[in-house]
């Protein structure tokens, strides 16, 4: 029996060796990618995932070619309008997360407005990570504390003590669950500053398969070797 992970998040990695592969230019992975997105979250419907999130772009991904990076901005605000109606239809919760200042006003403009719409469906929630970074995430909470703290003495008042679960507040995956099930694809055996607050349990599946070949057969793998897992959470059974 296959056991169903509330949350499952995803490094999609490969897009430009895939690309290169075929002998095309690396966008033209990014695009395939997107199909590759598309299957695993009908596949997280069809399971019961409550939730799907996505690393789509690091914050590191901001040092890559001017001509790459437009490229991916541009296919993201196109994707996220043509998946609009996807969404609904399927109950799908849309949601993105990551230091977004960098953004343009017409993506943002344009994710703002699929949150919304979107903010009142039960069924899966699709996370995207974008201009995300595991240490940015944990130094913006640590400076949201701190800005509270020191609002709290100066009008007089005990800053409420740090705990784990009161920090984890701060972070900008505030409310999402812990992922269960981290996979990466394309062979690449590291986290990349990827949700390192949140993925302290999460376990981790590696393929060698690259993102645009990774479809509801893989995911399904995924899964399965989830199952096969023992999670003690530092307990012994």
């Amino acid at each position: 029996m296959t056991t169903i992970p509330q949350h499952v998040t995803i490094i999609m990695d490969g897009n430009g060796r895939w690309a290169r592969r075929q002998g095309k230019q690396r966008l033209f992975g990014h695009k395939e990618g997107v199909e590759s997105v598309r299957a695993c979250l009908e596949f997280a419907v069809e399971k019961g995932i409550r939730y799907l999130s996505i690393f789509a772009f690091s914050e590191e991904n901001w040092n890559r070619p001017q001509e790459e990076v437009s490229g991916l901005m541009e296919l993201m605000f196109k994707s996220v309008l043509k998946e609009r109606k996807t969404f609904q239809d399927n109950n799908v919760r849309f949601r993105v997360v990551g230091d977004l200042r960098k953004l343009s006003k017409g993506l943002l403009d344009a994710i703002h407005a699929l949150e919304a719409e979107t903010a009142g469906n039960t069924g899966t929630t699709l996370i995207v990570m974008l201009s995300y970074s595991g240490k940015w995430d944990i130094v913006q909470a640590a400076q949201r504390y701190a800005d509270e703290a020191l609002a709290a003495r100066e009008a007089g008042r005990e800053a409420a003590p740090l705990t784990e679960a009161r920090f984890a507040d701060y972070l900008s995956t505030a409310g999402i669950p812990e992922p269960d099930l981290m996979i990466r694809t394309s062979g690449e055996q590291r986290i990349s500053n990827y949700m390192l607050w949140q993925c302290a349990y999460t376990e981790f599946y590696f393929t060698d398969v690259l993102w645009p070949d990774f479809r509801k057969k893989e995911f399904a793998a995924a899964l399965q070797a989830f199952s096969e897992r023992d999670r003690r959470y530092g307990k012994i059974k």
